[in-house]
């Protein structure tokens, strides 16, 4: 049986301890957390030695422990890319909005394989960028949608939580790349979107807990193994389009090919990757700001 609790403020830790405390008094025995900001609450619990017989989940952290608190994350920069694709060859005013939280390295990745895959088909295209310095807001995500709109962007991707950026660009006569989920409730917008399948990496670490065999260790999933995906394309986009996209998704999949490859720059002319070499997984983790095309 599953319970959950929905709307917990994930900037405030005892709000985060009272929710999983909670969860734990209804006899919860595994607890996952699924925002950054839930990370130093769960520690504390796992690490406290009064829930050892609870088993501890936290998405996008760094935070865990060897006895009953695993991280989990993904290579979502390949699936970003792949939307960055679909937005560089749709575009007609070559100035595609991107609707992000914090700055902050998770979502400095995610715009920036979302631009590389922009520009690897049309060098032109360039992406603006709005931080709403919230992980959930729906006035400011959808305020952030329509600022963008109007500035003139025709595209909206976004790094944020509600559906306002696609409502903003189905308003305004745009396209909209949504995240997370494939929830299109602007169909007259909705492209794709990079989406996550936290199923086949929960059912397997739950699996293991009921056979008595877990033991934590830290997951980074990717494409090939199914963890992270791009959403199906709507009808919106071009035949062509979609082709090209599913070549580079085999390439990314058969391992012939990653988003942050070759020569990249930062904004400000500085090397980020040199050609020739493929950034490892702790490289790309530090990243610091946007790629050249990103402002």
């Amino acid at each position: 049986e599953t319970a959950y609790i929905e709307g917990v403020d994930d900037g405030d830790k005892q709000a985060s301890l009272t929710a999983a405390l909670n969860l734990i008094d209804q006899g919860c025995n595994v607890i996952v957390g699924t925002s950054f900001g839930f990370m130093d609450a769960l520690d504390e619990l796992a690490n406290s030695g009064d829930y050892d017989d609870v088993y501890f989940f936290h998405f996008s952290g760094s935070k865990s422990n060897d006895t009953n608190f695993e991280n989990y994350f993904g290579a979502i920069e390949e699936p970003r890319y792949l939307s960055g694709m679909v937005a560089g060859m749709m575009t007609e005013t070559n100035l595609i909005g991107y609707v992000a939280t914090y700055p902050y390295t998770e979502v400095h990745i995610g715009i920036d394989a979302f631009t590389l895959g922009v520009q690897s088909v049309n060098p032109d295209a360039q992406v603006k960028v709005i931080f709403i310095n919230s992980w959930y807001d729906p006035e400011k995500e959808r305020a952030a949608g329509d600022e963008l709109m109007a500035a003139g962007c025709d595209i909206l991707a976004q790094h944020c939580d509600t559906t306002g950026p696609q409502l903003a660009a189905a308003e305004a006569g745009g396209y909209s790349i949504g995240y997370n989920y494939p929830n299109n409730v602007a169909p007259e917008a909705y492209l794709t979107a990079p989406i996550w399948h936290h199923d086949m990496y929960l059912i397997d670490r739950i699996q293991k807990i009921l056979d008595g065999t877990f033991v934590p260790e830290n997951y980074y999933g990717n494409m090939a193994e199914g963890y992270v995906d791009l959403a199906e394309m709507t009808d919106l986009v071009p035949a062509d389009v979609q082709a090209a996209v599913f070549a580079k998704k085999q390439e990314i999949v058969d391992g012939d090919f990653a988003p942050f490859s070759g020569y990249i720059e930062y904004n400000d002319g500085t090397v980020m990757n040199k050609e020739g070499h493929s950034m490892s997984v702790a490289e790309i983790w530090e990243i610091t700001g946007l790629v050249k095309g990103a402002k």
